[in-house]
């Protein structure tokens, strides 16, 4: 099966799969977005969005170590200042900020300026609510509950789809998440090996049901769209995450996470129109025995890091055209509990990863942990509203125009833009 006529009966596949099973119009467009996506090389801009679950700990991945009050507030859980020879110190970025010693991974990319950090940000809403919090990033409407579609899912809609692309969003996920509900067609996998396929409301399975109403069908075309698909379908599977091989020595981390940033480079590297994609990692929520240097958090975040650089270095010079963005819901308390943990905080840090990034500074107001400094006289006080980082990235990286549409009831100004991306 050559590479021409997988593009064409994949974009049919999954054109087909729970978005319209009578719309040959719909699947006529996505096979010519696909010849011509095949004829550019699939060339695009794209945005890969991960969310951290459960709040992580921002203060101890991007740390203050150059303010006093950071050890005063954390006698055990801090990280130490940095130190040569010392492997659980943090690793100085600036002078004022490093990162968690288990991050080390990602150091090299801030060395060559390709990973920029946004501290003391997130939404203005002081909800101590994962389930609130995480609904009104996703849905970019902090405070109100009522927002039906996602802010990725709006920006989908705002921007017309040269490419016609059926794979234009992908989410590697249990379910479509929050940010890319609505009227725009988006994917939901859970891995392309067993290729399980969800899209929007109506979430079916691509394996059995499908294939037989496609087989039984009178209509000769729709039955010859049908077989198509399927082939599609099988190809898929052929090239499943256990035969792809990731480039430049790359090595993600076993578990779902660096799976679904694998398969993430695999539909990347396919061409296949890839605009927007998103996944998740859970295991943040630190409240009891968090740890240091080591522990719980620390294991998470050498999962998290070392995946991101491996994804980097798999893909190589198409990060040209990929920005890599990480948003958590909240952050945590500057000051540790009685277990030696965190609760629930405020704002937090971003880590923004491309080519094309102007990386190797760490973007916005640092408000400070003195007492008076600090929201509500516990949390890490807000100055970057997290809608002013997503639409930069829209803007900038994505290009689109609209960011009004994006972000109801909220106005973008590219006077509040931290510079962190360069236009496309």
């Amino acid at each position: 099966m050559n590479r021409r006529f997988f593009l064409k009966s994949g974009s049919v596949a999954l054109a087909s799969v729970g978005l319209s099973l009578s719309a040959p119009g719909f699947l006529q467009r996505a096979v010519m977005g696909a010849e011509r996506n095949a004829i550019t090389g699939g060339k695009r801009k794209t945005l890969i969005a991960i969310f951290q679950r459960g709040a992580v700990d921002g203060l101890n991945m991007i740390v203050p170590f150059g303010e006093s009050e950071y050890y005063s507030l954390r006698p055990s859980i801090a990280i130490p200042k940095p130190q040569a020879g010392n492997q659980e110190a943090v690793i100085s970025l600036d002078g004022f900020f490093g990162l968690h010693p288990a991050m080390a991974p990602l150091k090299p990319l801030w060395d060559s300026k390709r990973l920029a950090i946004v501290h003391a940000a997130g939404s203005p809403d002081n909800t101590r609510s994962h389930f609130d919090a995480q609904d009104y990033m996703e849905s970019g409407t902090p405070g109100v509950k009522s927002t039906s579609d996602g802010w990725l899912n709006r920006y989908l809609q705002s921007k017309k789809d040269d490419q016609n692309s059926p794979f234009r969003a992908v989410s590697f996920t249990q379910q479509m998440p929050r940010v890319l509900q609505g009227r725009a067609e988006a994917l939901a996998m859970s891995n392309l090996s067993n290729f399980a396929i969800r899209a929007g409301k109506s979430s079916a399975s691509v394996q059995g049901g499908f294939e037989a109403i496609y087989s039984g069908m009178k209509n000769e075309s729709l039955a010859t769209t049908g077989r198509e698909t399927f082939e599609a379908v099988n190809y898929l599977k052929q090239v499943n995450p256990a035969q792809y091989k990731p480039e430049n020595g790359a090595e993600y981390p076993r578990g779902p996470f660096g799976q679904s940033l694998l398969q993430i480079a695999q539909l990347i590297k396919a061409g296949v129109g890839l605009e927007i994609a998103f996944t998740d990692v859970g295991g943040w929520d630190t409240h009891v025995n968090q740890g240091n240097a080591r522990g719980q958090l620390a294991n998470r975040l050498q999962e998290f890091s070392s995946g991101l650089a491996a994804l980097y270095q798999d893909l190589g010079q198409r990060m040209d055209d990929v920005v890599v963005l990480t948003m958590s819901e909240f952050g945590r308390t500057a000051r540790e509990n009685g277990n030696r943990g965190t609760d629930h905080g405020h704002a937090n840090a971003m880590l923004v990863m491309g080519n094309g990034v102007r990386g190797g500074q760490v973007y916005g107001k640092w408000p400070g942990l003195k007492s008076d400094q600090l929201n509500e006289g516990r949390d890490l006080a807000l100055t970057t509203d997290f809608r002013d980082v997503f639409g930069e990235i829209a803007a900038r990286h994505l290009g689109t125009s609209d960011l009004k549409s994006l972000f109801p009831g909220y106005t973008i100004s590219g006077s509040r833009f931290k510079g962190f991306c360069q236009n496309g």
